[in-house]
C-alpha cells in the first residue's frame, strides 16, 4: 500500500466518513477542522433508497441513527394567524430516516475518533506539492507533511480555493438565503413542523430532539450577499431586516436568535466542477458536487462518495491517479443526478411574488390528495439509489 497518510480538512459529514473507511482500508487519516469543536444544530437531514441505507449498514452505525432519529410526522402550513391552511404528510418530503446533522455529526465522530487524529481550531493556508508528497502549512500548527490531502469541506472549501481556484468559479447561487437555530419549542409542537410564507420569505419551526427544543429555519430571496461568513453579528442583522413585521412568529423566533448557541447563515448553491481531484489533491461531497441545502440530497451523498473515494484508493492499492479518475467515474452520474433534485426548488420555496406564494399556499392545500402527491418522493429515491456499490473490501484484498 502507497499513500497512506491522507489528510482531511472538514469534520462534519463527509470528513469523518472518509476517515471511517480509510481505516477499515489499512490508511492512517488525519482531519483538520476549523471549528474549535464539532458543531451542532443544522438542519435535519434525510437518508433514503437502499444505497444510503447500505452505507450506513456497512459502516455499522444504521442503529444509532434509529436511536436519535427525528421521528417527524405531518408539515402544516400556516396563515398570520396560525391556522393550519394545508398540511403535507411525511412521506412527502422524508426519507428512510431523519437525524439532526448535529447528532450525525457525532455519531461519526464517535465511530472513529479512537483511530482518527482530529485537530480542531485550525484549518490549511498552504498545499505545496511534489513527486513524494504534499507540504502542507496550517494557521497555526506547524508545517506537515502528508500523501494526500482531500477536501471534505464544504461549500465554501478553503481546500478547493487553495488547489483549484476562487469560489466564484464553481458555486452557482441560487438567489436564496437561508438561517438556522436552535430555540425552545413554544409552540408545544409535537413531532411536527409549521412553515409560514410570504413573497420572497419563509419561516418555519419544527421540533426537535423529542420535542425538547425547536429549530427555527428562515430563507428569503435574494442576489448574493456581501457578508463575511464569519461575522455572526452582522448576518443576525441581515435577517433581522429582512424579516421583521413579517407576521406569524417570526419577530418572537429573531428575538429568540439572539441567545441561540448555534446560529448558522449562509446563501444556498451548487458546486459544479469539470475534475474533482488534482494531482494529490480530491474534493469529496459538498466541496467537489454539493447539491444545495434544499436538494436533501447532500448527507447521503457525501456518505457514498465517501465511501466510493476510500474503497477506489484501496483497490488501487493507493495509487492516488488511479483511485481519483475511478472515483469520478463511479460518481460523476450520481452526484449530478442529485444535483438535479435541487434545480427549481429555490423559487418553489420563496416564490418572488405575492400572487405565486398565494397560489402555491392553495396548491399544498389540495396536493396530498392529487394523484402525483409522492412524485418528488420517489424522484428522490430514484435518484438516491441510482448507484450501484461495489464490495471494496474484497477488491482491495487482492
Amino acid at each position: 500500500m502507497t499513500n497512506r497518510k491522507v489528510l482531511i480538512s472538514g469534520a462534519s459529514v463527509a470528513g469523518p466518513a472518509l476517515a471511517y473507511w480509510l481505516h477499515r482500508h489499512g490508511f492512517e487519516a488525519t482531519v483538520v477542522e476549523r471549528a474549535p469543536a464539532l458543531r451542532d444544530g443544522g438542519y435535519a437531514v434525510d437518508f433514503r433508497g437502499e444505497a444510503h441505507l447500505t452505507v450506513l449498514r456497512r459502516m455499522g452505525i444504521l442503529a444509532d441513527l434509529e436511536r436519535v432519529r427525528t421521528g417527524m410526522g405531518s408539515m402544516s402550513y400556516v396563515n398570520n394567524a396560525g391556522k393550519r391552511q394545508a398540511e403535507l404528510p411525511a412521506d412527502m418530503f422524508a426519507g428512510d430516516i431523519e437525524i439532526l446533522r448535529g447528532d450525525l455529526a457525532r455519531i461519526l465522530y464517535d465511530a472513529t475518533r479512537q483511530h482518527t487524529e482530529y485537530v480542531f481550531g485550525d484549518s490549511i493556508t498552504s498545499l505545496t506539492e511534489d513527486a513524494q508528497g504534499v507540504t502542507v502549512s496550517f494557521e497555526h500548527g506547524a508545517p506537515r507533511r502528508f500523501d494526500l490531502v482531500i477536501g471534505a469541506d464544504g461549500l465554501h472549501s478553503n481546500t478547493r480555493r487553495l488547489a483549484f481556484g476562487p469560489e466564484e468559479q464553481f458555486v452557482k447561487h441560487l438567489g436564496v438565503h437561508c438561517a438556522i437555530f436552535t430555540t425552545p419549542n413554544h409552540l408545544g409542537l409535537d413531532h411536527t413542523g409549521h412553515a409560514y410564507r410570504t413573497a420572497g420569505r419563509l419561516v418555519a419551526l419544527h421540533s426537535a430532539r423529542h420535542n425538547t427544543e425547536a429549530r427555527a429555519v428562515f430563507y428569503f430571496a435574494a442576489p448574493q450577499l456581501d457578508v463575511d461568513r464569519r461575522d455572526v453579528a452582522r448576518q443576525q442583522a441581515v435577517l433581522a431586516e429582512t424579516f421583521a413585521g413579517n407576521g406569524w412568529e417570526s419577530d418572537r423566533l429573531l428575538q429568540d436568535m439572539r441567545y441561540a448557541p448555534d446560529f448558522y447563515f449562509d446563501s444556498v448553491g451548487q458546486v459544479h466542477m469539470d475534475t474533482w481531484s488534482r494531482g494529490r489533491v480530491a474534493l469529496l461531497g459538498d466541496a467537489a458536487y454539493c447539491p444545495s441545502s434544499l436538494s436533501g440530497m447532500g448527507s447521503g451523498l457525501a456518505l457514498v462518495g465517501a465511501y466510493v473515494l476510500a474503497g477506489e484508493l484501496a483497490a488501487a492499492h493507493g495509487d492516488h491517479r488511479v483511485a481519483f479518475e475511478r472515483y469520478e467515474e463511479e460518481m460523476r452520474e450520481y452526484a449530478t443526478g442529485c444535483q438535479k433534485m435541487g434545480d427549481g426548488v429555490a423559487k418553489l420555496m420563496v416564490p418572488g411574488n405575492r400572487a405565486l406564494a398565494t397560489l402555491l399556499n392553495r396548491y399544498y392545500k389540495v396536493m396530498p390528495y392529487l394523484p402525483g402527491r409522492n412524485m418528488a418522493s420517489r424522484i428522490a429515491r430514484k435518484a438516491a439509489e441510482n448507484i450501484t456499490l461495489r464490495e471494496y473490501c474484497e477488491l482491495a484484498r487482492r
